[in-house]
Parts: C-alpha cells; structure tokens; sequence
C-alpha cells in the first residue's frame, strides 16, 4: 500500500451536511434508505436512553452515567457496521451501542448502577464487558482479533476509544500490534473535543487523531461523527477491508460531548457556553430527521411510532433500575474461579456466619 492511500482526508467525510442536505462524495456511497431508516430509529432510542440514564442517576438509581448524548451517530453506526460473528469492544461511554448489539438496556446499565459485573454475556451479544480505564480494551480487541485470525474466523474487531486515550501507552501498543500482525480490528476513536476537562491541544500536536495512522502503516480517515450516513459508510469500508484480509484501519469521528464527562463533572468550569450551542446546531438527531423528511422517507405517523418505541424503551428501563436488586453475598465467592479454593470457601464461610448474625439480631430487635 502506498503511502499517500493511509492518509486521511484533510477535512471529515461528509455524506449529509448541518442542515440535512446531501453532500457529493466520489468514494463513499450515501446508505440505502432503509439502513437510514434504522439508523434514524436509532439515534431517537439512543437519545432517549441517554436522557432516561441520565434522570436515573440524578434519582439515585444509578452511581454513574458518561452519557453519549450528541454522540449517538457514532454509537448506531458502530453497532450496524458489525455482523453476527463480528465483537464490539466498547468503553464506559458506549451504552448506547451494546444496547444496538442486542443487550437489553437494563443489563447494559448494571456496571454503571454499581454492581460486580458487567450485567451481560459476552459471548451471547459478542460484546465485551464495557471499560473504564483508558485504552486498556484496545489491547484486548487486538488478542482477540489476532485470535480470531489464527483459528480461521470470519471475525472483525471494532475497538472503540475516546481522544483521550490515544495518549495512553495501551493505544500505542495495540495500534502496533495489530498493524505488525496485520489482524481483522479497526479502531474507531470517537473525538468529542475533551478527555473530561483536557481539550484535544493538549492531547496531541498532530492534525488530526486520525494522521497517527501512518506511523503504524494502516491506513486513516476522518469522518463527520454527527452524520450518520457519513460513519456507516466510512466505518462499514473499514470493518469490510479488514474482513477481506486488509488489516486494521483507524477511524477518527469528529463529534461533541454535549453534556458533562460524568455526573461528577462541572463541565462549565472549562468550556464556553457558546461552543456548547455551536455544537447542537449540528446535532445528528435532526440532521437525519431533515434528511428524510425531505427525501419523504419519514412522515408524522413514522415519526410518533419511532418515538413511542423509544420512550417504551426508557419506561422499561425507568422501571428496571427503580426495582430494588436481589442479591446473592455468595455470587462474591461462587463466580471467582471454576472450583472455589479452600481459602476462598473460608472466606464465604465467615461473611455466611457474619450475615447469619447480623439477620438474628435484625429478627430480635423486631419482635
């Protein structure tokens, strides 16, 4: 491959600007409507999870949530590029794509309420448990990619990242490894401008995210990551070039994060409100909305029956979360290895007599 073929554009591939007009492209195609359809489903079921996870937490009912709002283009696409055999290795701020690849919402939410596990099956939804730390999934989706590879599989990786974690160490080796092994993943870093209150200048001096792609000799592009018609396209080219055994691609989304890091952040201690404002002028929610109704894809009755599968969606979820768990002190021990240790047995052994104790106290004080 030539090195003039692993440079990315010098602006994001675009397919449907701001105002939800077409934008002619010479190499990427715009999806067929009925892709867009779904992919408009998706953004109004993302925006409302987001929205809902987001209230939860302000109630209590959950201990964390980075929402993805303003970033659903980049979620939907991620989970409609893959196929059945393909794995989606998602970050913290991914719920919304492994809700898409199958996981019901509820159990996508059990990490983020504060649980022990991810909620979800791995192998049933071919979607790793959702990281926290910066870039170590990346790592993993290169293992497993590779692994993948030496058992014949028709398998391709998509590891998603933040612009933050292109300065871990972890970015750097697995971008090497999987350039050097040459294995099916594409990595696809979501830029939404801030790794919590660290703006990208301080993050990198390359001009873009998605030129450190030559260094490791794969190829690199940037996509507009409000427009969703523009990341199916750019990410589905780089899960089928990996597919047909052309190694790993870099994708680089321009996006924004609309709200705080977290509900922990003040994001208004480090960002203009104006900036804020400019960025929801391009939200891909609308821009898709304009895009069909004017292609007269998309008319009221479609419109309120999408929007009420999507608030059906939020109302199980809202009733889910509000549902006090049951659990079980001996899942602590009972999933730790394949046969439980003696030393672990002694350990659930003295929390059972303390848990014992404690219930024939609560049982006298109440009689």
């Amino acid at each position: 491959m030539h090195h003039d073929d692993l440079l990315p554009r010098d602006t994001p591939v675009s397919l449907i600007d701001a105002n939800g007009a077409v934008v002619a492209d010479e190499r990427y195609a715009l999806p067929d409507a009925e892709t867009l359809l779904r992919a408009y489903q998706g953004l109004l079921e993302g925006r409302r999870i987001n929205d809902q996870a987001y209230a939860l937490v302000r109630q209590g009912r959950m201990a964390v949530y980075p929402s993805s709002h303003g970033q659903e283009a980049c979620q939907v696409g991620a989970a409609l590029v893959l196929g059945g055999r393909d794995w989606l290795f998602p970050t913290y701020r991914d719920s919304v794509a492994v809700i898409m690849r199958g996981v019901a919402p509820a159990h996508a939410m059990v990490l983020l309420k504060g649980d022990w596990h991810s909620g979800y099956d791995p192998a049933e939804h071919r979607v790793a448990p959702q990281s926290t730390p910066l870039a170590t999934q990346l790592l993993h989706a290169v293992g497993f990619a590779q692994a993948a590879k030496r058992r014949g599989e028709d398998t391709v990786v998509l590891a998603l990242c933040g612009d933050g974690a292109t300065s871990e160490g972890d970015f750097h080796e697995a971008l090497n490894f999987a350039a050097v092994f040459h294995v099916p993943v594409v990595f696809f870093v979501q830029n939404n401008e801030f790794a919590i209150s660290v703006p990208l200048s301080r993050q990198t001096a390359a001009p873009s995210l998605a030129h450190k792609a030559i260094g490791y000799g794969m190829p690199g592009q940037r996509v507009d990551g409000n427009d969703v018609a523009a990341v199916l396209a750019v990410l589905g080219e780089a899960v089928q070039h990996a597919r047909d055994g052309g190694g790993p691609s870099l994708i680089e989304a321009h996006t924004y994060r609309m709200q705080a890091h977290t509900n922990a952040d003040d994001d208004t201690r480090y960002r203009e409100r104006d900036e804020v404002k400019a960025w929801a002028d391009r939200d891909p929610l609308i821009r898709m909305r304009t895009y069909l109704i004017e292609q007269g894809l998309l008319d009221d009755q479609a419109e309120n029956r999408l929007t009420a599968g999507a608030e059906s969606i939020a109302s199980a979820l809202r009733d889910a979360l509000n549902a006090d768990s049951d659990l079980d002190a001996e899942d602590l021990f009972r999933h730790v290895t394949a046969e439980r240790s003696p030393q672990l047995e002694e350990q659930w052994q003295l929390l059972r007599g303390e848990i014992e104790r404690a219930t024939l106290t609560e049982a006298g004080g109440h009689r």
